[in-house]
């Protein structure tokens, strides 16, 4: 299954969007843009005397005939468990096309719950120069090493880095970086003495590692427990981690709800606590309504933008977007602005996507390093009553 999305006419262009060297992220409003099935019967080529001979290109994806544009594929789940997440991130995606004023690409859709293969090698064939997507790291490790042969980079929607290189870049938002910047405002505010409790999955691995080599360099000590995310372990870790002492920040890389369910029982050994989170409270639009939350820090990309996308999705889509719809609209961004200097049929330009300077999007400043992952300025948020509130603005581009 594929879905095209097309661009035509630009309607009151009022600016050109995201490279963060002294330019800001602005808006186009195109008139004409839309989301449509296309089948796979092509027109019928023109007589022979009326066909126009192509100019010569150098290598690169295999576009039909008279193509004007350059094609883009957007690989994520369509149909399936992940459907309503795969269908945020491709709406956000054409919201994306439509804001940008992206005339010279062709972006279509493949459905990766059909088989990500089979998606990957039908948007080779059928001339794709760039891979957004697709959502699931076993996915990208399927697809990567086809891509790689054609030369097309993957900017992947996953927050796994072990799949980064090779050709694959990671866009999501992965915990180490969240636990690095949330470390490191706790310990500016006198934090020095932080325990932690981890799921015992490749998530909570993940988080440990980061959290050790966050505490280690910026002088801290630690202690952690694991779990196996059941109400019953996370009580006993919660217990265990108590019988080593008092802490003054302890956290908890697990979803606000099920971090909430610790919460009470660490209160016992360290009633002024700290409670840390992990970027998966990003998600949790409800996070202030879990009482013995409120006070904690996590760290993520600020919503702010995030609310104006959400704005502009229900007005049309008429429907609430999942957070990871900034992936699809911000990595959009970024191939509009790379693709001003995309030759016609020529191969994607992978090396600017390597800028220092990095790029802005919804989810603010990001740029990629030389091992494909996606560094990020995140912003530091507390939990209150009515949400979470700003208590460290993230830094506006990379020299801050």
């Amino acid at each position: 299954m594929r879905v095209e999305v097309m661009a035509f006419e630009a309607l009151r262009p009022q600016a050109a969007i995201l490279r963060l060297a002294g330019l800001a992220l602005l808006s186009v409003s195109i008139s004409g843009c839309q989301l449509v099935p296309r089948g796979r019967d092509r027109a019928p080529p023109p007589p022979e005397e009326q066909v126009r001979p192509e100019p010569e290109r150098e290598e690169g994806p295999n576009l039909p005939p008279g193509e004007t544009r350059n094609r883009i594929a957007v690989l994520v789940p369509l149909t399936g468990t992940n459907a309503a997440v795969g269908q945020s991130i491709l709406n956000a995606a054409n919201l994306a096309l439509t804001d940008s004023g992206g005339q010279r690409f062709r972006i279509t859709a493949y459905d990766t719950a059909r088989g990500p293969l089979a998606a990957a090698n039908q948007a080779l064939a059928e001339g794709n120069g760039l891979f957004l997507g697709p959502l699931l790291a076993d996915d990208a490790r399927a697809i990567a090493p086809i891509a790689q042969r054609a030369n097309v980079p993957v900017i992947a929607f996953s927050n796994d880095i072990s799949i980064a290189g090779g050709g694959v870049h990671v866009m999501g938002l992965n915990p180490g970086q969240s636990i690095d910047r949330v470390i490191a405002f706790a310990r500016s505010r006198g934090v020095q003495r932080f325990g932690a409790l981890l799921p015992n999955n490749v998530y909570g691995e993940r988080a440990g590692r980061a959290l050790a080599e966050a505490v280690r360099r910026s002088g801290g000590t630690l202690s952690v427990q694991t779990y196996d995310r059941t109400a019953a372990t996370l009580a006993a870790a919660a217990g265990r981690l108590n019988s080593q002492g008092t802490f003054e920040a302890v956290l908890i890389a697990d979803s606000a709800r099920n971090a909430a369910q610790a919460v009470p029982v660490l209160r016992r050994a360290s009633p002024q606590a700290r409670i840390l989170g992990t970027e998966l409270w990003t998600n949790e639009t409800n996070v202030g309504a879990q009482a013995v939350l409120r006070g904690a820090w996590f760290a993520g990309p600020s919503n702010a933008n995030f609310d104006a996308l959400r704005t502009r999705y229900r007005a049309r889509f008429n429907a609430n977007p999942s957070r990871l719809a900034s992936l699809g609209y911000d990595s959009v961004l970024l191939a509009v602005r790379i693709g001003e200097n995309w030759r016609l049929g020529r191969y994607f330009p992978i090396r600017s996507l390597r800028d220092e300077d990095g790029f802005a999007g919804v989810d603010g400043a990001f740029r990629f390093g030389r091992d494909g992952i996606a560094e990020r300025a995140l912003e530091v948020m507390e939990v209150t009553a009515s949400g979470a509130r700003t208590v460290s603005p993230a830094p506006r581009d990379f020299r801050d």
